[in-house]
C-alpha cells in the first residue's frame, strides 16, 4: 500500500476511535450487564399499582402486566394471586412488585438491543460499520514486513482461532 493510504487510514482510525469512545463505553457496560440478564444482579425491586381492564383471564393479565412466564398461583373470589402481586378481577386493580434494572442501566441496555422499531437502530448500524472499519484499518497501523506488523498477524490469527472455537463450542 502507498504511504499516503497508510497515513490516511491511521488518521481515520485515530479520530474515529476518539469520536466513538463514549458509545464504545456504553456498549461495553451494556454487554456486561446483559451477561447477567437472567439473574437479579444489578436489579432493584419496584412496586406498581395499576388499574387494568376488569375480568382479565390469566393469559390476558400476564400480557397486560408484561410478565414472562406469568402464572396465577391462587384464586380467592375475584382476587387472583401471582408471584409478587394480586389482581382484583372485579375492579381491575393490580398491585405487584417487579425486579428491574435501575433507570440508567435500563436505558443503556435498551440502546444495545435496539431493533428497526427504535430510532437508535441507525446509530447501531453506524457503530457496527465503525467497528468493522477498526478491524480493517488496524492492518494499516504498521508497515508490512516490520516486526510489529508480523507480531500483529500472530495476534490476529490467535483472535480468529479463539472466535472459531467460541462459535463452534
Amino acid at each position: 500500500m502507498s504511504k499516503k493510504v497508510t497515513q490516511k487510514m491511521r488518521v481515520y482510525h485515530r479520530y474515529l476511535g476518539f469520536f466513538l469512545t463514549g458509545i464504545m463505553t456504553v456498549y461495553a457496560v451494556s454487554g456486561f450487564i446483559m451477561i447477567f440478564r437472567n439473574t437479579e444482579t444489578f436489579k432493584v425491586e419496584r412496586d406498581y399499582q395499576v388499574v387494568l381492564e376488569k375480568g382479565l383471564g390469566e393469559e390476558q393479565l400476564g400480557r397486560a402486566l408484561r410478565m414472562r412466564g406469568f402464572k396465577v398461583l391462587e384464586t380467592n373470589g375475584d382476587i387472583l394471586s401471582f408471584e409478587g402481586g394480586t389482581y382484583n378481577a372485579a375492579t381491575g386493580e393490580a398491585s405487584y412488585n417487579k425486579k428491574e434494572l435501575p433507570y440508567l442501566l435500563d436505558k443503556i441496555e435498551r440502546m444495545h438491543k435496539a431493533t428497526t422499531d427504535s430510532p437508535l437502530f441507525f446509530m447501531n448500524i453506524f457503530f457496527s460499520f465503525s467497528l468493522f472499519f477498526f478491524v480493517l484499518s488496524s492492518f494499516w497501523m504498521f508497515a508490512p514486513g516490520k516486526d510489529p506488523f508480523k507480531k500483529g498477524m500472530y495476534f490476529a490469527a490467535a483472535g480468529v482461532i479463539l472466535v472459531l472455537v467460541m462459535v463452534f463450542w
